[in-house]
This record gives C-alpha cells, sequence and structure tokens, in this order.
C-alpha cells in the first residue's frame, strides 16, 4: 500500500532538507587490458571504460526525472593503475592518467578513481613508478583522483610508503600552486582501503570484485539535523533511535536508485554506501547535526562522543535498509566540504588534534583540510603515519587528504569551488619529526591482528 505521509516526506526531504544520491558509481576491472605494450595498453582500457560506462550519464539523468532524486554525481573507479601499468616498460604513468582523463571527457562523467597503488607491505615495480608519477598525473588532468593505501591492521604501516607521500603531497601542491593547490584534493592516502567504495578521491576497484558493478553513495546530513529538531532535549537512546529511523528512509533511496541501475545498465549492484557527505551548502552539515545534539560548536568536548553516536547510529539504521551494504558507510567529516566545520574553525572551537580524535570514530579520517603552504615533507608524513596508526589499531578504515596550499598561512583561506568548498588554513604542529620519519622500515602489525 502507497503511504501518503512516507511520499510527502521524502519529497520533503529533497526539496528541503538537501536529500540527494551524492553519487552513482560505476566500477571496471582493467585486468584484462594488461599488455606489454603500453599504447595497446591504454587503448584497451579507454575502450573498456568507454564501452562499459557508456550509458551510465544517461541512465542516472533518468532516474533523475522519473523518480524525482537528485543524483549529484556520475562517476567511473577502474583497477589500480599500479598493477594495470606495471606489465610496459614505462618510466612513468601519466599517459595512463591522461588515458584515464580522456575517458571522462566522453563519458561526460564528473570524475574517474583508480590512479592508485596498494603499498601496505612492500612496493612493486609498478607502485613505485605510479607514486612517483602522482603529481605530474594529478597537474595535468583534470577529472583523475589517486589514492596509495599505506597500512593495513593484518600487515601494518610502511613506514618508507608514508615518507613518500609526504613528499609527493607537497610536490603535488607545488605543481598546482596556480590553483590553490587543489591537486591534492584529488589525493587520498589510506590505511584499510575498502574495494568497493564509491565516493572521490579513494574510490578504486577492488581485485576481488567483479568485472563491472554499480556501487550507490547516498547522503542527507540535512534530513538526519531536520529530524533531531523533532527531538530537543530527549535523552541520547531517543536521539539513536531517531537518527536510526532516518538512515533507514535514506538508504532505502538508496537502494531502490542502485536497483535501477543495475538493471537498466545490466550490470551487477556492487553496494549502497550510507554515508552522511556533508556539502559546502547551509543545512547540509554534519557539523551541524553534532551541534543539534547541544554542543555549543563542533570540536568542544563532547564532539567525540557525539560522532560516535551519530556514525553507530547511522549504519545500524542503514544496514537493514539496503541489500548489500558497504563502501565507507558512516559519517564523513571534511572540512573543507562542510558549512558547520568552517564556521566552527574559524570560531576557534576545531583544531587538527580535535579532528584525529573524531577519525577515532568517523566514517573515513582527516579530510580535506588546507594547511600552509611551507609545512615540512615529515610533518605532513607524520600526520599520516598517526592516522595510519588509528586506522590499523582499531581495525578501521583511516585516510589523510591534507592540501598544503602554496603561498598561503593560517587565518587564510582556500576556495577549490562546487562541492569542494573552502579550506581555512588551519595551524600544524611547528616541532619537528623529521627523525622520526628517516627511520624508515615497517611499524609491525598490532597483537590483535593474528586471528587465523
Amino acid at each position: 500500500m502507497i503511504n501518503t505521509k512516507n511520499i510527502m516526506e521524502t519529497i520533503n526531504m529533497i526539496d528541503k532538507e538537501n536529500l540527494d544520491i551524492r553519487t552513482i558509481t560505476m566500477g571496471i576491472s582493467l585486468m584484462d587490458c594488461i599488455d606489454s605494450d603500453s599504447k595497446k595498453a591504454r587503448t584497451k582500457i579507454y575502450d573498456k571504460i568507454t564501452r562499459h560506462a557508456e550509458n551510465l550519464v544517461k541512465t542516472a539523468k533518468q532516474i533523475e526525472v522519473e523518480y524525482g532524486i537528485p543524483i549529484i554525481h556520475k562517476r567511473v573507479s577502474v583497477s589500480p593503475i599500479s598493477l594495470v601499468a606495471q606489465s610496459t616498460s614505462d618510466k612513468n604513468y601519466v599517459e595512463f592518467a591522461s588515458t584515464l582523463d580522456k575517458a571522462t571527457e566522453t563519458l561526460g562523467i564528473d570524475f574517474i578513481g583508480g590512479f592508485s597503488a596498494l603499498v601496505h607491505k612492500g612496493y612493486s615495480k609498478g607502485d613505485k613508478i605510479l607514486i612517483e608519477s602522482i603529481p605530474e598525473a594529478l597537474a595535468s588532468t583534470k577529472k583523475v583522483c589517486s589514492s596509495v593505501n599505506v597500512a593495513t591492521t593484518k600487515a601494518g604501516i610502511n613506514m618508507d610508503a608514508v615518507k613518500d607521500m609526504g613528499r609527493i603531497v607537497k610536490k603535488t601542491a607545488y605543481l598546482t600552486r596556480e590553483n590553490e593547490s587543489i591537486g591534492c584534493a584529488k589525493l587520498v592516502i589510506f590505511s584499510n582501503a575498502v574495494e568497493d567504495n564509491p565516493f572521490m578521491a579513494g574510490a578504486f576497484h577492488g581485485i576481488g570484485e567483479a568485472d563491472a558493478i554499480i556501487n550507490v553513495g547516498v547522503s542527507g546530513p540535512g534530513v538526519v539535523k531536520s529530524a533531531l529538531e523533532e527531538v530537543k532535549g530527549e535523552n541520547f537512546n531517543i536521539v539513536a533511535e531517531t537518527i536510526k529511523k532516518t538512515a533507514f528512509k535514506i538508504t532505502r533511496m538508496g537502494q531502490l536508485v542502485a536497483s535501477e541501475a543495475s538493471k537498466r545498465l545490466n550490470v551487477p549492484f556492487g553496494i549502497v554506501d550510507l554515508s552522511l557527505a556533508p556539502t559546502p551548502a547551509v543545512g547540509d552539515s554534519v557539523a551541524r547535526i553534532l551541534e543539534e545534539m547541544g554542543l555549543e560548536s563542533c570540536g568542544c568536548p563532547g564532539t567525540t562522543a557525539a560522532l560516535a553516536l551519530l556514525n553507530d547510529a547511522v549504519k545500524k539504521g542503514g544496514i537493514m535498509a539496503a541489500s548489500q551494504v558497504g563502501g565507507l558507510s558512516g559519517a564523513f567529516i571534511p572540512v573543507s566540504e562542510d558549512e558547520g566545520m568552517i564556521n566552527a574553525v574559524n570560531a576557534g572551537s576545531l583544531n587538527i588534534e580535535k579532528l584525529e580524535a573524531m577519525t577515532c570514530v568517523c566514517s573515513v579520517g582527516l579530510d580535506m583540510i588546507g594547511i600552509p603552504g611551507d609545512t615540512p615533507e615529515s610533518t605532513i608524513s607524520s600526520i599520516i603515519a598517526d592516522e595510519a596508526a588509528i586506522g590499523m589499531i582499531n581495525c578501521k578504515t583511516t585516510a589523510v587528504r591534507l592540501i598544503p596550499v602554496y603561498n598561503k598561512s593560517v587565518g587564510e583561506e582556500a576556495n577549490f569551488g562546487g562541492l569542494l568548498g573552502k579550506a581555512p588554513i588551519m595551524p600544524v604542529s611547528k616541532f619537528s619529526s623529521e627523525a622520526f620519519m628517516n627511520r624508515g622500515g615497517r611499524i609491525p602489525a598490532p597483537i590483535h591482528s593474528f586471528k587465523n
């Protein structure tokens, strides 16, 4: 039976509370595109991506119109290019990134992810070449996104890779310095990266996935905040229950879109990622949800506890609403993309140290944070190491997307535009970690990793 109240509730969520499908992402395996001849490999890659995703944008737009559900981004993720390209004799993989970028132009999609390497236990030939190619690749393309996994709970932390990534982040920032160092907004360094993430910049198509899949990422911070406005002053049991019920409704919409897209594109349905992903728009903020629970400003004492409740309740509510839940599911805290986070930084209640504490209980990690352009490589590497350790010890995905904005200092702001928003430049510790980072080697896996 059609419930009129539920229909009107959903219309209101879309019309007034910024409910949307944040992304529909087609994952495509490129493992059958491997060829020792790099030109042939790139031709195969371009042909396969454009063939499989030929109707992705058109189908998404049809679903938008038919169901009245906004689908903000249409994206593709591919197998880690380090695996695909290493059979060639190429000394850098920038041309592979250009091929991916060319495919985005042909398809009309927003981003493509998978210029990636998995180096949590060491480097292969392709990994090393890809990582050294990242700065030029991100500076010379528009829509290519890159990720590197440097740690897992089972393997520990590859500190050589962590050190390298501090240098790579700085070089990427320098090469894109004329555009607010925006290349770093397309680069994520992971601990415990997942294979079915539909969100950029960290999406890649895992080697354990089918040849092609459809993953959908839903979002709706404004809807959750609106629901909590109805239970002001109630205890945390009611707060959690309210979030769970709201997350269920949001995720049902994602399940509908994923199922329809899968059927129309004749591609298997992968997962629904039931994350709350904010945007810079007023009314679409995760920080404002936390403040609705009673915090004066995001970042004040109690913020980590509030975020833990939110993240857990979102997962509990959403997991019953979709047949297959995956990705990074939970609450994102990207500073530049969240109006409330930006306000909290400017108010002085939110700093990097508090954000690091929040990453222990959020869905990802230190995300879209602008820092001074003269921040040393070793400091960036050490922040990555700290975040990787949180992920490794807690058996969760964590990530770092820092943007050292050239020619900007604390108190200034970098404007990236669109969903990437604007980042207030945040201070970092002035004390050196260089001797620590120069040790190299691997931080061993924790004792609780030995579960076989």
